[in-house]
């Protein structure tokens, strides 16, 4: 490990000499209408805690803020309140659409951007762009609720309110002088031509712990916020202790009058038939906005507190305040001395040596800047995440009993749950809750920069109080149940190799994921294998419309679907399993057995994509060269020779083994022998060699498709009229664009055409779309293969790249040219553009791109898997 000043502070954080990560940007950025806050009787929460009731009433399993700072059980929170003398609401939070209300689902309407953070977050940088005008609420839902699927979302910068650049730039940057006292600056810019107001309101407040009567660690007494003769605010909690809190003067030497209340729902405001307390959550937004004086606590106390800065900007003026936080223990003598900006300074510098030890020096500076604001945004969109199910189906004692029909409703078979934890999220705005399969891609850059954080992340989620019983990981917060694909044992063995050299590993780490996935795996094969051939069907598995049909609801009485996806992912997890068992067997002989079972599993799956029990009936279509789904129904067969990810997704199940570890493993090495010996019947389906161009033939390959097959399904992977675009891997073959697949079975039509865009139907939930467009993770799997199969087959195996062009290369150079393409989307050309954004401008990390443009779709912060991009430059 480099010895920069913040890699000697994440190994104090691991080693547990110091608590470098307790604080950090971990508020949520939007925790109404989550599934945890929703008591609705028929699961809508959309409907049952809009963005219009987030101002006053308090939330039950978290806090949400702007550009926001917190401790990592979100005791007490900091976030920035912004006024610009005309909206008609304070900015407290960011807007966004429902996803009824959004032609593309559920929307973000805000432009900001995480700008830079380090893994102790000892600094981190944010802006938010809001603008000088109304804002356009009411516009901005009646638009898109009068547009069709076919037609594009309408954005913020649509309305025209920031032409002229008229906004304010709000920047929110923190510097840790200790793991527990954080130095926050916040800097206003005036964009516009005109001179402008702005009210900008500091705010501090404690997630109301108090009045649910919950009986878990997670509840505590009311804390209190409260003035100090020096000017200073102290906070006392039950659990966090003592804190204190400053805002600096401005520069003409006035401090900002305080703002005090508590952090509880203003139940007037509801007739909900509470009790309402005197000073509510919302009081700073009816002091500010409507004038409403007493709505505030006129005594110095309270839960939560603002202080009110009104700025008089001049055109392209800026100005800076300052705050900071301190617990008790860590209290500075000076809060604003010289030495505040001196540590700013010092962070600053001591983030960019991090950088320049991490990031690839041969990176120019456009790449070096994609890189770090991925790093960045990975890092900010960590978040506290608290959601105890048996809790949340069965209510709290001091508050209304929920509906009966939560006792039949969603997750209710995990009542095991208790999650109260930072948590790495896709989006903290679209997708504020995690989702599993997601997490493990997160991790990947994730080892990069924090090692120690990206193992405990992905050994939380086969904890017990995540994992269930039956062993399956939940997916995600809407549906538990629902099946991503069985990635997460990838993700430990990638991390582990990433996180050492050969020799120097973590093999303790890899043992306890191996025990967890055991569990995982069966659940699996019991669960998703429903004629028990070793064909999988595990639903929609994360890919959402990608198929003729929902895959996610159940079909017609007596129809069943074998998943060419579905049994590939399962070959894949086979063999990842395979790899980690032979890695600790080196150790502990005792794994020798479990190597065997897994090589017995791939085998049988391997076999079964192929023949399904009849050497005529596999998943492969010789005449097309090509992978499909089958669906079946009263003794007839019938494949969906529909081109898409579904049958790219067997190339990925690939591994390769270096014989003198086999030979370490005699018992392992016998039991092989004898499989491939007597079982010829099942052993010829599988790509199982010695390598062909090494003269010492060291290695092993084990993978699903033959050379040949590899070679057939490259012909329509790597054709630009097929799923070659400049950006990568289409989902889908784009000669679905022109003629759009039909399919017909037992008296019903389905019919699918190419997108490269948003979806423009329903079909679960409408909010992505995998008919089409560039997703990240799945093409950094597919790169790996490439590169697999290169490492195996060597420089002999070419194949031609684009098809059809006549010019023919290594998989090494196809891969490397994969790489570049998606790395492509996010830097400059030649005009200053970025395909991402079709314009110049800071960085945006989006959830999936345009098949034919690149254009971001989706998630407009999705971070998590879309920082692969750094493991692509």
């Amino acid at each position: 490990m480099p010895d920069t000043a913040e890699h000697q502070r994440l190994q104090a954080n691991a080693d547990r000499q110091a608590n470098w990560q307790r604080w950090g940007p971990y508020l949520a950025e939007r925790q109404w209408a989550t599934v945890r806050e929703d008591y609705s009787p028929n699961g809508d929460p959309w409907g049952y805690f809009p963005h219009d009731h987030a101002r006053s009433r308090a939330y039950r399993w978290g806090e949400d803020g702007l550009l926001g700072w917190t401790d990592r059980q979100c005791r007490l929170c900091f976030a920035l309140a912004l006024w610009n003398g005309k909206d008609d609401i304070l900015k407290e939070r960011l807007f966004g659409l429902t996803g009824p209300e959004g032609n593309h689902a559920e929307d973000c309407k805000e432009l900001y951007y995480y700008q830079d953070a380090t893994p102790t977050n000892s600094y981190a940088k944010a802006s938010y762009i809001y603008p000088q005008a109304e804002y356009p609420y009411d516009d901005l839902v009646a638009t898109n609720g009068s547009r069709t699927k076919k037609d594009p979302e309408y954005e913020l910068a649509d309305t025209g309110v920031l032409d002229e650049d008229r906004f304010f730039e709000v920047t929110a940057e923190y510097a840790k002088a200790s793991p527990n006292d954080t130095l926050i600056r916040v800097t206003v810019h005036n964009a516009g031509p005109d001179a402008a107001e702005l009210h900008v309101l500091p705010t501090l407040w404690y997630r109301n712990t108090w009045v649910w009567g919950c009986a878990h660690d997670g509840c505590t007494l009311k804390p209190q916020l409260r003035l100090q003769d020096d000017g200073s605010i102290r906070g006392e909690h039950e659990t966090l202790g003592v804190s204190h809190f400053w805002l600096d003067k401005t520069a003409d030497g006035n401090a900002p009058p305080l703002l005090w209340t508590d952090n509880e729902t203003n139940h007037n405001r509801f007739d909900d038939g509470l009790p309402c307390c005197k000073f509510t959550k919302d009081a700073f937004h009816r002091q500010v906005i409507d004038g409403e004086t007493k709505a505030v606590n006129p005594q110095p106390y309270g839960t939560k507190v603002a202080g009110r800065y009104t700025l008089k900007l001049a055109a392209g003026q800026s100005v800076t305040l300052r705050a900071r936080l301190a617990l008790d223990n860590e209290k500075p003598e000076q809060p604003f001395g010289e030495g505040f900006d001196t540590i700013f300074q010092q962070r600053l510098d001591e983030a960019d040596a991090f950088y320049d030890a991490t990031i690839d020096p041969e990176h120019n500076d456009d790449e070096r800047d994609v890189a770090r604001q991925a790093y960045a945004g990975l890092l900010w969109t960590k978040q506290f995440y608290h959601y105890v199910v048996e809790d949340w189906v069965k209510g709290d004692p001091h508050q209304p009993d929920p509906p009966e029909s939560r006792k039949e409703g969603r997750n209710r078979d995990w009542d095991h749950v208790f999650a109260r934890d930072v948590l790495s999220m896709p989006d903290k705005w679209e997708y504020p809750w995690f989702a599993a399969w997601d997490s493990a891609f997160h991790m990947i850059p994730m080892a990069r920069i924090d090692p120690h954080w990206a193992k405990k992340q992905l050994l939380l989620f086969l904890r017990e109080w995540y994992l269930h019983p039956n062993g399956q990981i939940p997916a995600y917060e809407f549906a538990f149940n629902d099946v991503n694909p069985p990635v997460h044992a990838w993700a430990c063995w990638r991390v582990y190799k990433m996180t050492g050299p050969r020799g120097q590993r973590d093999r303790r780490f890899l043992a306890s994921c191996f025990q967890k996935l055991l569990l995982n795996f069966t659940w699996w094969v019991n669960r998703k294998d429903p004629t028990g051939q070793n064909v999988f069907a595990g639903g929609f598995l994360g890919l959402d419309n990608i198929g003729v049909f929902d895959r996610s609801q159940p079909l017609p009485e007596g129809q069943t679907l074998a998943q060419s996806d579905g049994t590939a992912w399962m070959a894949f997890y086979s063999l990842t399993m395979l790899a980690i068992a032979i890695e600790l067997a080196q150790e502990w002989p005792e794994y020798e057995d479990m190597a065997s079972k897994f090589f017995e599993h791939f085998i049988a799956i391997a076999d079964a994509i192929h023949t399904m029990g009849d050497r005529n009936r596999g998943l492969w279509h010789g005449g097309d060269g090509f992978y499909y789904d089958h669906l079946s129904a009263n003794g007839q067969t019938k494949a969906i020779r529909l081109r898409s990810l579904v049958g790219l997704m067997p190339l990925i199940a690939v591994e390769i083994f270096k014989q003198p570890r086999i030979d370490k493993l005699p018992g392992f090495k016998k039991r092989m022998e004898w499989f491939l010996k007597y079982r010829p019947d099942l052993a010829e389906r599988v790509s199982f060699m010695q390598s062909d161009h090494r003269v010492d033939h060291d290695r092993m390959l084990l993978a699903v498709p033959s050379k040949d097959k590899v070679r057939a399904v490259l012909r329509y992977m790597l054709d630009e009229s097929e799923f070659l675009c400049p950006f990568g891997i289409r989902s889908m073959s784009r000669v679905y664009a022109d003629e759009p697949y039909r399919f017909q079975f037992h008296g019903h039509d389905h019919t699918v055409a190419y997108q490269p865009g948003e979806s423009d139907s329903l079909l679960f939930g409408g909010n992505s779309n995998w008919r089409g467009p560039v997703w990240f993770p799945i093409n950094y799997l597919l790169v790996e293969a490439l590169q697999r199969y290169h490492h195996f087959y060597g420089d002999t195996f070419t194949v031609e790249y684009p098809t059809g062009s006549g010019q023919h290369h290594t998989l090494q150079h196809v891969a490397n040219d994969l790489r570049r393409r998606l790395a492509s989307l996010f830097l400059k050309q030649p005009d200053g553009t970025r395909p991402c954004l079709g314009t110049p401008g800071p960085v945006l990390f989006h959830e999936y791109f345009h098949g034919d443009t690149g254009r971001g779709l989706g998630a407009s912060h999705q971070t998590g898997w879309t920082a692969l991009v750094t493991r692509c430059l």
